[in-house]
């Protein structure tokens, strides 16, 4: 569902340009998918023209879209556990995507601090209820009163909740950048150039320097695309390894173009036929990369324009790409 003039909660709702990106940003970050975050914060709107067409008084319309998006996207978690339970292979948020040289709109900033594929992934470990909390209250700064109204919870029962998610988010590893987006980009875009000359180029000792020892590859093609199957882990492993993929991409004339993915430095991989291959995006933190994510299932690559067929399993089927 999208909105628009003639449907409620399009242009008749005076709030959609001032809380989209809020509620795409809350959505997107519940769920993982650009597609269902842009249809779950429609709901809201939609909702909310109902409610004020039944008569309803709504005197603060934030706090109504916020709760409203934050339950549907727990509904939405629900219904797709048995899906994300039987995904096929490692499983990665559906991109966002902003080229370096377009600023990109607001929630892509609120992406950047908050819900890097880093972030969404730790996520993931939390029940629906848990990934509200933590993120109501860890990604957007919401107080223990206002995430209980949200989520319908006491807030002692949110208290321990949040404290119980973070241990678990905590043991999962770094969640979030330190430096904040401003900071970030410059640095970011020079790092990403550097880092994707030095891959097509087959400069192995350019790349030693710019990684991790215990860098890891995470690549999801959802049973779809030709991806590793678990995460590889390892400085040489890993570079070996995507080397290999920049070799193959030069065979079929693949070409790249520098982009923030998550808020993060990454790029966008095309076909000859300008058709996107696959996103890469970097976790970087203290100067080197920490996790190299490759998505390219093919489902969670349409938003970005025509998909290239060259990375697709035969007969790979339909299935859940939450």
């Amino acid at each position: 569902m999208r909105g628009s003039p003639d449907e409620p909660g399009g242009a008749d709702v005076p709030e959609v340009a001032e809380y989209r990106p809020l509620l795409f940003s809350i959505a997107y970050g519940m769920t993982g998918s650009v597609g269902d975050a842009e249809d779950l914060a429609q709901d809201a709107f939609v909702g909310l023209t109902r409610a004020r067409r039944a008569g309803t008084v709504i005197a603060d319309p934030k706090a109504y879209l916020t709760t409203a998006v934050t339950r549907l996207s727990i509904n939405y978690l629900r219904s797709a556990r048995v899906r994300r339970e039987t995904y096929v292979g490692d499983w990665l948020p559906e991109p966002v995507v902003v080229p370096v040289d377009e600023p990109g709109p607001a929630e892509h900033a609120e992406l950047a601090d908050s819900l890097s594929m880093a972030f969404l992934v730790l996520l993931e470990a939390l029940s629906p209820t848990e990934r509200a909390v933590f993120m109501l209250r860890e990604a957007f700064g919401y107080g223990y009163p206002e995430v209980a109204a949200v989520t319908g919870k006491t807030e002692a029962n949110c208290r321990q909740i949040f404290a119980r998610a973070r241990q678990r988010i905590a043991a999962g590893g770094r969640a979030r950048a330190d430096a904040p987006w401003p900071a970030r980009r410059e640095a970011g875009e020079q790092f990403a150039r550097r880092f994707f000359e030095a891959a097509a180029g087959g400069d192995m000792d350019a790349l030693l320097g710019m990684v991790a020892p215990d860098v890891v590859f995470h690549g999801d093609g959802g049973g779809k695309a030709t991806a590793i199957g678990q995460p590889m882990a390892g400085r040489d492993r890993v570079l070996r390894f995507l080397l290999g993929l920049f070799r193959r991409g030069q065979v079929l004339d693949a070409s790249l173009r520098l982009a923030w993915v998550n808020g993060e430095p990454g790029a966008v991989v095309y076909d000859a036929d300008g058709r996107v291959i696959s996103v890469f995006g970097l976790d970087v933190a203290d100067g080197v990369v920490q996790a190299i994510n490759s998505v390219v299932n093919p489902d969670k690559l349409g938003h970005l324009g025509p998909v290239s067929d060259v990375a697709r399993l035969p007969d790979s089927g339909s299935g859940g790409t939450t």
